[in-house]
Protein backbone atom coordinates (compact mmCIF):
# COMPACT_ATOMS: atom_id res chain seq x y z
CA UNK A 1 0.00 0.00 0.00
CA UNK A 2 1.12 3.46 -0.92
CA UNK A 3 0.20 6.27 1.84
CA UNK A 4 0.30 9.70 2.25
CA UNK A 5 0.91 10.98 6.18
CA UNK A 6 -0.52 13.86 7.75
CA UNK A 7 1.73 16.03 9.64
CA UNK A 8 -0.29 14.52 12.90
CA UNK A 9 1.06 11.10 11.79
CA UNK A 10 4.15 11.60 11.47
CA UNK A 11 3.60 12.96 14.85
CA UNK A 12 2.15 10.10 16.36
CA UNK A 13 4.96 8.15 14.82
CA UNK A 14 8.39 10.37 16.42
CA UNK A 15 5.90 9.40 19.97
CA UNK A 16 6.11 5.76 18.89
CA UNK A 17 2.75 5.62 18.43
CA UNK A 18 1.97 1.45 18.21
CA UNK A 19 -0.97 1.64 15.17
CA UNK A 20 1.11 4.48 13.57
CA UNK A 21 4.42 2.55 13.58
CA UNK A 22 2.79 -0.81 12.34
CA UNK A 23 0.86 1.42 9.45
CA UNK A 24 4.25 2.79 8.66
CA UNK A 25 6.42 -0.30 8.80
CA UNK A 26 3.51 -2.49 6.44
CA UNK A 27 3.62 0.41 3.75
CA UNK A 28 5.39 0.00 0.25
CA UNK A 29 5.73 3.49 -0.54
CA UNK A 30 5.37 6.67 1.85
CA UNK A 31 4.98 9.78 0.64
CA UNK A 32 5.10 13.31 2.64
CA UNK A 33 3.31 16.12 0.84
CA UNK A 34 5.19 19.30 0.81
CA UNK A 35 2.66 20.84 3.00
CA UNK A 36 3.27 18.36 5.53
CA UNK A 37 6.79 19.13 5.85
CA UNK A 38 5.83 22.52 5.83
CA UNK A 39 3.83 21.90 8.70
CA UNK A 40 6.66 20.01 10.50
CA UNK A 41 9.22 22.41 9.80
CA UNK A 42 7.27 25.29 10.93
CA UNK A 43 6.37 23.73 14.22
CA UNK A 44 10.16 22.78 14.38
CA UNK A 45 11.30 26.58 15.06
CA UNK A 46 8.27 27.14 17.02
CA UNK A 47 9.54 24.41 19.15
CA UNK A 48 12.37 23.55 21.85
CA UNK A 49 13.88 20.98 19.95
CA UNK A 50 14.16 22.34 16.44
CA UNK A 51 17.27 20.77 15.92
CA UNK A 52 16.43 17.23 17.20
CA UNK A 53 13.71 17.32 15.47
CA UNK A 54 14.92 18.04 12.31
CA UNK A 55 17.35 15.31 12.42
CA UNK A 56 14.31 13.20 12.62
CA UNK A 57 12.97 14.05 10.04
CA UNK A 58 16.02 14.04 7.34
CA UNK A 59 16.54 10.12 8.53
CA UNK A 60 13.40 9.91 8.03
CA UNK A 61 12.86 11.29 4.65
CA UNK A 62 16.40 9.46 3.86
CA UNK A 63 14.24 5.90 3.69
CA UNK A 64 14.27 4.48 0.43
CA UNK A 65 10.98 3.73 0.58
CA UNK A 66 10.08 7.82 1.93
CA UNK A 67 9.42 10.38 -0.65
CA UNK A 68 8.29 14.42 -1.00
CA UNK A 69 5.31 14.82 -2.71
CA UNK A 70 5.09 18.14 -4.20
CA UNK A 71 2.37 19.91 -6.45
CA UNK A 72 2.39 20.99 -9.87
CA UNK A 73 0.00 21.85 -12.55
CA UNK A 74 -2.37 18.47 -12.49
CA UNK A 75 -2.82 19.25 -8.94
CA UNK A 76 -3.72 22.41 -8.88
CA UNK A 77 -6.83 20.91 -11.12
CA UNK A 78 -7.54 18.49 -8.22
CA UNK A 79 -7.26 20.99 -5.87
CA UNK A 80 -10.12 23.14 -7.87
CA UNK A 81 -12.02 19.96 -7.84
CA UNK A 82 -12.06 19.02 -4.11
CA UNK A 83 -12.36 22.74 -3.24
CA UNK A 84 -15.57 23.06 -5.79
CA UNK A 85 -16.87 19.67 -3.93
CA UNK A 86 -16.19 21.58 -0.37
CA UNK A 87 -17.92 24.48 -1.38
CA UNK A 88 -21.29 22.93 -3.02
CA UNK A 89 -21.35 20.84 0.45
CA UNK A 90 -20.92 23.49 2.58
CA UNK A 91 -18.10 21.83 4.49
CA UNK A 92 -14.59 23.77 4.09
CA UNK A 93 -11.60 22.17 5.43
CA UNK A 94 -8.32 23.98 6.02
CA UNK A 95 -6.33 24.82 2.70
CA UNK A 96 -3.05 23.23 4.01
CA UNK A 97 -5.36 20.23 4.12
CA UNK A 98 -6.97 20.48 0.54
CA UNK A 99 -3.67 20.83 -0.27
CA UNK A 100 -2.57 17.35 0.97
CA UNK A 101 -6.16 16.31 -0.21
CA UNK A 102 -5.23 17.18 -4.03
CA UNK A 103 -2.16 15.18 -3.95
CA UNK A 104 -3.61 12.22 -2.35
CA UNK A 105 -5.97 11.86 -5.03
CA UNK A 106 -3.58 12.77 -8.27
CA UNK A 107 -1.07 10.01 -6.90
CA UNK A 108 -4.09 7.16 -5.96
CA UNK A 109 -2.50 7.25 -2.34
CA UNK A 110 -4.29 6.10 0.60
CA UNK A 111 -4.63 9.31 3.44
CA UNK A 112 -3.22 8.58 6.61
CA UNK A 113 -4.63 11.66 9.28
CA UNK A 114 -6.43 11.97 12.10
CA UNK A 115 -8.32 14.76 10.83
CA UNK A 116 -12.20 13.89 10.79
CA UNK A 117 -13.02 17.11 7.96
CA UNK A 118 -10.84 14.55 5.60
CA UNK A 119 -14.26 12.25 5.74
CA UNK A 120 -15.88 14.95 3.35
CA UNK A 121 -13.90 13.31 0.60
CA UNK A 122 -15.64 9.73 -0.03
CA UNK A 123 -13.07 9.80 -2.86
CA UNK A 124 -10.32 9.54 -0.68
CA UNK A 125 -9.54 6.36 1.03
CA UNK A 126 -7.92 6.48 4.62
CA UNK A 127 -5.96 4.16 7.40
Amino acid sequence: MRIALDTNRYVDFCKGDADTLAQIQEAERIFLPFVTLGELRAGFFCGICSQENERTLTQFLSSPRVSVLYADEQTTHHYARLFRQLRTQGTPIPINDLWIGALVVQHDLWLFARDQHFDHFPQIPRL
